[in-house]
């Protein structure tokens, strides 16, 4: 095992003594550093150069280190040469307009159309009977029928209540048939709920009291639309196991996350529809190359693309 420099060491010693990092931190610092060293070789630290920094990253990215941990060694280096670097008498830190390779952005992991369709017709098990089954199917619709985010599933209140301790941030409308959600940056849009979703919605709304508790735990839970079986508004970790649960036992060969039905109702959309701003503004996307991660794809008409695209909306152009 080679010797890092001095200041190399005595950087990494300030990092443990001073900044308390954690031994994994430091270990993975001090294998970048020396990967640093070994590309400058007999050339001492104070003569390295942004274009020395841009090979050793280069040389690297060839060897087969992902933009990830490019990212890391860029990041370690950077830290050592801006402490060093005024210690030194140097004129500028030579890793501080270095930049790595961007990742690329994977597409999210979703469900066919198929799976999806299965999933949420149960896979051949019983129909729902109970609250918590009822409960579970009508969850599970509004994430696909929507496109909802956890976080936004489980904000929904029954209908907009405003009391001394609780205002509705997100509702249903089963009438109207949408639901206002307010999502990342506290923007709030309507979505559409389909015929399957509202379906869902009053099933479980008839069994809702037999988990409702009086009074209330917390404020707002007498205003929630999904409550877990003490009564409280519903965890998304209850969601999360839920779900998974289901999947299991509907035969699915993946692992099923709530997310996955948010991307699985993106992806069918796009499929069928190809309208990327629809779709955009279906999923509260604040910037379009958020959604252009699922497809590059045309632009139509938002109720359109919802009504006639969506597999199980079956909603009818009021």
């Amino acid at each position: 095992m080679s010797t890092l420099p001095p200041p190399m060491a005595e950087w990494l010693e300030m990092l443990e003594t001073q900044r308390r990092y954690s031994a994994h931190t430091l270990a993975g610092y001090r294998r970048d550093l020396r990967l640093l060293c070994g590309h400058l070789g007999a050339l001492p630290l104070e003569q390295a150069s942004e274009g020395h920094i841009r090979q050793a990253i280069a040389r690297q990215h060839a060897a087969g280190h992902q933009p990830r941990s490019l990212a890391r060694m860029l990041s370690a280096w950077r830290g050592f040469y801006a402490w060093w670097a005024p210690r030194a008498g140097l004129n500028a830190n030579p890793v501080h307009g270095v930049r790595a390779p961007k990742a690329g952005r994977a597409l999210p992991k979703a469900l066919s159309v198929d799976q999806t369709q299965s999933l949420l017709d149960r896979g051949g098990l019983p129909a729902p009977v109970t609250a918590i089954e009822w409960r579970d199917q009508a969850m599970f619709e509004v994430l696909y029928s929507s496109g909802l985010r956890l976080a936004e599933l489980v904000s929904l209140d029954l209908r907009h209540t405003r009391s001394r301790g609780h205002e509705s941030q997100s509702w249903v409308d089963l009438d109207s048939g949408d639901a206002i959600v307010r999502g990342k940056g506290g923007k709030s849009r309507s979505v559409p709920l389909g015929r399957k979703a509202i379906g869902a919605l009053r099933q479980w709304l008839r069994h809702r009291p037999e988990l409702a508790l009086s009074p209330p735990r917390n404020d707002g839970d007498d205003a929630a639309l999904f409550l877990g079986a003490r009564g409280a508004r519903i965890s998304p970790r209850v969601v999360q196991k839920q779900l998974a649960d289901l999947a299991l036992k509907a035969g699915l060969p993946v692992h099923v996350h709530p997310h996955s039905l948010r991307h699985s109702f993106a992806s069918h959309l796009l499929q069928s529809a190809q309208d990327l701003r629809a779709v955009q503004e279906l999923l509260g996307h604040a910037n379009i190359s958020t959604t252009q991660i699922y497809t590059r794809l045309d632009f139509q008409h938002l109720a359109q693309v919802y009504d006639k695209a969506h597999p199980r909306a079956g909603r009818k152009p009021g």
